[in-house]
Parts: structure tokens; C-alpha cells; sequence
């Protein structure tokens, strides 16, 4: 279960709405969607319905996520990074159709060296539209942490995580890298079980915290050492969401103005992202992104072209190399990143959102769905055989 952990977040954003985000004394302001009408149970409820949303409700949610939680808004720029049309996939466009249908794909693309290869939609989904991206949030998320290391703001990924969160310290965190959190081989004690109520990821906002304090950060001081820093990889939707604390607390800045600053407007993203706050007023670093398909696509084509003049050179080797194995041979997870065979790596949500990078044939591969169920393992195999028919299409 550990991909449905970035849910319990959307169980507290009830208490968000209107709110700035505390670093130090100062506030940090970002532009916000706001919702105009409901109320706290309301949107504890609709959050807790989503993994039991009909699939008529996921079409008709997932891209419109800004309807229904508070947000903040990530701008992009005036210069738009072309996508041309490339030479056209050799795959017949009934293959196409059927997976899609049977995936409940609502937008698939295919860039090959920049260019386009493939794009189709469905679901009544569009180009001028944007989709939720789950734990794909994750990878921009550690991008941020390689940004704020070129301008000086994080000084190491090996600097101690208490450096940057003081609030950690004497807690299981102490000795913990800023590389371990990134990994999620801190060895601290999780439960990623969304099904138990007595899970780490259902309990992190259930209890209410002072004014001005991070309610992440109140969570995971509380968490004992389970074992040594650097030994024992678990998933924990937790640290993703201390990372963000980290950069934000770090930088002075949103994540959705820093996101604007570093990738969104100088890549030339095509239109603006929203990304949900929690009860602080601070991003879901761990999820909860909105984004057009092919600002999905750009993203992982900043990521294979190494984020030259934004991360530090070298950045996104180290951040897709495997750190820690997760229990298939070949299959690894690197700095908030999943690493497969054959030198591939790329960003996972549930319900069927990802971005595939294979470095070998300078291809990006993103999909956004509303598959039936937040994770299946038929589904989840049927999809890499799928893109390894997409990646043969291409050699």
C-alpha cells in the first residue's frame, strides 16, 4: 500500500484554505485558489472518498482537483518551449486505442530527442487541460532540493537534516543526511498502510498543532529510530513532505513560486500548475501537483537533459541512481526517483500517473489515468510492457 500514503495529506487540507506558509517569523505568501463555498467536513470528506471515487468521478475529478481542494498557483512564463513533431511512431494507432481504453488512459505522449512522437487523449481530457499527479510530485519535489544546492541555500545533500528542520532535533532525525530523507533510508520507524487507521500516514495531520507550527514536522519528531541511518529503505510519504519543509525553509520561498522561478518559467512550461497546501499553508511536497500532459513531458526532458544552469552538474545522474533496492532485481530508488533496468528511471503516482526517461534513446514517456484502482499490479505490468512496445517502436 505504500503508494496511496500521499491520500492521508488530502484528509487535512480542510484547514488550509487562506493560510501562508511560517518560516522562522516571516511569512511566505504565495498566489492561492481559494475555494468560495463548503466547508472543513466537507473537504475531509471528499478527501477521504477518493480512493472509493466511482470511475466516473475520477474522470471527472482528476483534472479538475483545483474545483474541489485550496492551492497554490505555479506560474509559468510568456516564452513556451516548443514540442515539434517528430517522425511518427510505428506502432498501429488500434494497439494504441485498445490500451488506452483498457487503461483508462486519459493522456499518453511520446517524446523522442524533444520531439513528438505520439500524443493522444481521452476521457474527455485535452492538451489545454490539467491532470493530477499523485506521488509523480515526488520527483519534482527532490529537483527543488538539487536547485536550492546551486544557489547556495542547501549547502550538501550530506549536510544532517536538523541543520535545515533545527525543530528535529533529539528526535529519531538526528544523524539523518539530506541525503537519507531524499532515499527514505533515514531509519526511522513508518507505517505507509493507508488501510490502517493507526498508520503513520493516516495519524500525520489528526492531531491538531499551535498555530505556527509545521504540522509535518510536529508528526515526525515523534517517530523513533527504528533503524541505522542509511541501512533500511521504506516508503514514507512523510520525509517527501519533510523535503519540502526542508526547501521552503531553506530558500524563504514557496515550492510553487520556487518551482516557477527554476524550471516552470525559463524551461517554458506551457501553462500554470496548481499544487495543493496543507493545513500550514505549505505545499503537499509528496503529491498533489496539477499539470498539462506535455508540461509533463518537458519535466522529464529537463530531467534527461540534466537541468543544465538549475541543478548542479551532475544532479540527476546521482538523483536516478539507485540508493536503495526495493525488493524486484533491477528495480531501485534514487533521490525521490524510481530506477529500472536498463539504465531508466522515472516518476510513479497512483491510479495510473507516470513519466518514463530512457537516457539510451533520449525518450520521455507520460501517461496520466484514472485506472479503476489506485494500484494493480496486471495494470502496472500491462503499462511497462506497453512502453517497452513504445521504447522498440523507436529503435
Amino acid at each position: 500500500m505504500r503508494k496511496l500514503g500521499m491520500l492521508a495529506t488530502v484528509l487535512a487540507l480542510a484547514a488550509c484554505a487562506g493560510n501562508s506558509i511560517e518560516t522562522g517569523n516571516a511569512p511566505i505568501v504565495s498566489e492561492q485558489v481559494r475555494l468560495s463555498a463548503g466547508d472543513n467536513s466537507r473537504l475531509r470528506q471528499v478527501g477521504a472518498e477518493i480512493l472509493f471515487w466511482s470511475q466516473e468521478q475520477r474522470e471527472r475529478n482528476f483534472p479538475a482537483m483545483e474545483t474541489l481542494f485550496p492551492g497554490h498557483i505555479v506560474k509559468a512564463g510568456p516564452n513556451v518551449r516548443a514540442l515539434p513533431q517528430g517522425a511518427p511512431l510505428a506502432l498501429p494507432a488500434a494497439d494504441i486505442d485498445a490500451f488506452m481504453a483498457r487503461q483508462k488512459v486519459a493522456g499518453l505522449i511520446v517524446l523522442k530527442d524533444g520531439r513528438i512522437a505520439l500524443e493522444r487523449y481521452g476521457l474527455g481530457f485535452g492538451r489545454e487541460g490539467r491532470w493530477t499527479s499523485f506521488s509523480v510530485a515526488k520527483s519534482f519535489t527532490s529537483t527543488l532540493v538539487g536547485a536550492a544546492i546551486r544557489d547556495g541555500h542547501i549547502a550538501s545533500v550530506d549536510d544532517p537534516v536538523t541543520r535545515y528542520i533545527p525543530d528535529l532535533a533529539g528526535s529519531g532525525y538526528d544523524g539523518v543526511t539530506v541525503a537519507q530523507l531524499l532515499a527514505m533510508t533515514s531509519g526511522v520507524r513508518w507505517n505507509e498502510d493507508y488501510t490502517d487507521p493507526q498508520s503513520d500516514v493516516a495519524r500525520m495531520y489528526a492531531t491538531p498543532v499551535p498555530a505556527g507550527t509545521d504540522p509535518t514536522v510536529a508528526y515526525m519528531r515523534t517517530l523513533p529510530r527504528d533503524s541505522a541511518p542509511g541501512t533500511k529503505w521504506v516508503y514514507k510519504t512523510g520525509e517527501t513532505n519533510l523535503i519540502g519543509v526542508l526547501v521552503a525553509r531553506a530558500t524563504g520561498k514557496p515550492l510553487a513560486n520556487y518551482l516557477s522561478e527554476k524550471v516552470w518559467r525559463p524551461y517554458g512550461m506551457e501553462q500554470n500548475a496548481f499544487w495543493m497546501i496543507d493545513p500550514s499553508g505549505r505545499e503537499v511536497s509528496g503529491c498533489c501537483l496539477s499539470v498539462s500532459l506535455r508540461d509533463y513531458a518537458r519535466m522529464g526532458q529537463f530531467a534527461l537533459e540534466g537541468g543544465r544552469g538549475v541543478v548542479p552538474d551532475g544532479w540527476f545522474a546521482d538523483a536516478t541512481a539507485a540508493k536503495a533496492q526495493t525488493g524486484a532485481p533491477g528495480y531501485g530508488y534514487g533521490y525521490q526517483w524510481w530506477t529500472y533496468p536498463e539504465g531508466r528511471f522515472g516518476a510513479q503516482g497512483i491510479f495510473g500517473q507516470s513519466i518514463l526517461i530512457d537516457p539510451s534513446q533520449r525518450v520521455v514517456i507520460a501517461m496520466v489515468s484514472a485506472w479503476p484502482k489506485a494500484t494493480d499490479r496486471t495494470m502496472s505490468a500491462e503499462r511497462a510492457a506497453f512502453q517497452q512496445k513504445l521504447l522498440a517502436a523507436m529503435r
